[in-house]
């Protein structure tokens, strides 16, 4: 999760930053309806205006935006959240994903080709998610007060919920696997304000207060 306010303005203003990340106190009710209808729209429009992009934004443009794709971290969690909230607004409203992710794969595809190959090519696109419940929010906070494990993603999910507040608890102890994102752990201890530790090669902990725990 990238906290950063001060960055170059996107859709989003650093007040409307401000606001999401609760660095911001509304002295009215009237003055948070207004925030949060204004991020709405703006969010909306940003959207449509993605069409905007696609079919107008010249070509060196877009290059640019992804030139360093790759190893852009911010970038790519950027994209990643992208998807991940279009795909939650979409699964709450009973939208297919596959809706919207098949056309604008077959139309990109299909694009790309006759730039780059000049040929028209025939896109096959497969999309299956299986789920399974592991954890609820009650289930990982009840193991955070028990000073157990739970996962990095289970705890940016815990984070979501603006009413649990983790800084309640002395340490929150991380289990984490070769494939554990570093840089996504630092976000998670600066966002809830902590101190980021590695105890071991299998455990990440953020501690609260001073180093003596104060």
């Amino acid at each position: 999760m990238n906290t950063d306010i001060e960055r170059d303005r996107g859709f989003l203003t650093e007040a409307d930053r401000a606001y999401l990340l609760g660095e911001t106190e509304m002295s009215h009710e009237g003055s948070k309806r207004n925030a949060e209808a204004r991020i709405r729209n703006r969010t909306r429009h940003a959207i449509i205006d993605f069409d905007l992009l696609t079919q107008l934004l010249a070509k060196k443009d877009r290059r640019q935006v992804f030139d360093r794709a790759g190893s852009d971290d911010e970038l790519l969690g950027g994209l990643t959240a992208m998807l991940a909230f279009a795909y939650l607004g979409l699964r709450e409203q009973g939208v297919d994903f596959e809706e919207v992710l098949v056309p604008a794969v077959r139309s990109a595809e299909g694009a790309y080709a006759a730039d780059q190959l000049e040929a028209k090519v025939a896109v096959d696109v497969d999309f299956d998610v299986e789920t399974s419940v592991e954890a609820t929010h009650e289930g990982i906070a009840a193991r955070l007060a028990a000073g157990d494990p739970v996962t990095p993603r289970e705890l940016f999910s815990l984070a979501l919920e603006r009413g649990h507040d983790v800084t309640a608890y002395e340490r929150v102890v991380l289990a984490t696997t070769d494939e554990t994102d570093e840089t996504f752990l630092e976000r998670l201890a600066e966002y809830h304000g902590g101190r980021l530790e590695r105890p071991t090669e299998s455990r990440a902990v953020i501690a609260f207060g001073g180093p003596d725990g104060s």
